[in-house]
């Protein structure tokens, strides 16, 4: 009994080995094909398509080799199509086409994504660093809606990983599995109350034994400001008052409600003006970074890369 090959049974088609990719030719020689077409000269499709002419003729015959079928014959009067190119020219008209709708929705995609950008943020800098940011961002992307969703480090984390904001800003010690992150910037925290506190006539530094003994006006589990002095303190805090916000730990504080413990960043203009006195500590490490925050493998693209970009700058 002797051995056939495929072909020789009806209904049964040999496919080449290996991918799609290997068998078929690139856009960029399809769209030379066609210009030969459209031309009938190999050297008007170089120059059209913006590359020398021995590149094309090099192309041209890679295509053959891959097909293994003369597609073009070239002659002093130009160059004409075989039938097998004609062929191949027909096919390759509608791959071309297929690509340039593939490139129109892929377009529209973008556009769609780089109308809106969701940002999530800890409270801090949501209030004093990130409507510089977006303003700089508008400047430059003035057709992008953007929606702000403050709340604490934890809350940032699970609008993250939910998919309800594409980057978020903390500014706690550590980053929630499932994010990447980035060091944007640095911050200190300090210890402020009202001038008519006891503590803002001491002559010394305030021990960090007292600090932690003292009931302080704080805000929530959760917070990266907590996060920071909790680990300052070697335990957690002690609350006179938890409150949700930066600014309602600030005005709890400027009236004399106690001490609490707040962002250089917030406190500026209260200090200068002598609403708050900052009261020194020894022995406790009140420093943080600052981070621009995604989930993990999704470095931000679009407006999102666009704002993480001006929070360097």
């Amino acid at each position: 009994m002797s051995k056939t090959d495929d072909h020789d049974h009806p209904g049964q088609r040999t496919v080449s080995p290996g991918s799609l990719a290997h068998r078929v030719p690139d856009l960029g020689a399809l769209e030379l094909l066609l210009a030969v077409a459209r031309l009938g000269s190999l050297g008007g499709a170089a120059r059209e398509l913006g590359i020398t002419q021995p590149a094309a003729s090099s192309r041209i015959r890679s295509m053959e080799r891959q097909l293994g079928v003369a597609l073009v014959d070239r002659s002093p009067r130009g160059s004409r199509l075989t039938d097998a190119g004609a062929l191949v020219t027909d096919w390759a008209r509608r791959i071309v086409e297929a690509a340039e709708a593939f490139d129109v929705g892929a377009q529209a995609l973008r556009d769609r994504r780089d109308s809106r950008l969701r940002v999530a943020a800890s409270m801090t800098i949501a209030e004093y660093l990130l409507p510089g940011w977006l303003l700089a961002l508008r400047a430059e992307r003035p057709d992008t809606a953007v929606s702000l969703l403050a709340g604490n480090s934890a809350a940032v984390a699970e609008r993250l990983l939910s998919g309800e904001a594409d980057v978020g800003f903390v500014e706690g010690l550590t980053v929630s599995t499932g994010l990447d992150s980035a060091v944007i910037g640095h911050d200190r925290l300090i210890v402020v109350t009202a001038p008519s506190h006891a503590w803002a006539r001491r002559r010394r530094a305030l021990a960090a034994e007292e600090l932690a003994a003292t009931p302080l006006i704080l805000r929530e589990e959760g917070s990266g400001t907590r996060q920071v002095l909790d680990a300052a303190l070697g335990g957690l805090a002690r609350p006179l008052i938890e409150l949700s916000s930066t600014t309602a730990v600030k005005a709890a504080a400027v009236g004399g409600a106690g001490p609490a413990v707040l962002s250089e960043l917030a406190v500026g203009e209260e200090l200068a003006l002598r609403r708050l006195v900052p009261i020194p500590v020894d022995g406790v490490a009140l420093a943080r970074d600052l981070r621009a925050v995604w989930p993990t493998g999704h470095r931000p693209t679009g407006p999102a890369r666009d704002l993480l970009s001006l929070t360097r700058g």
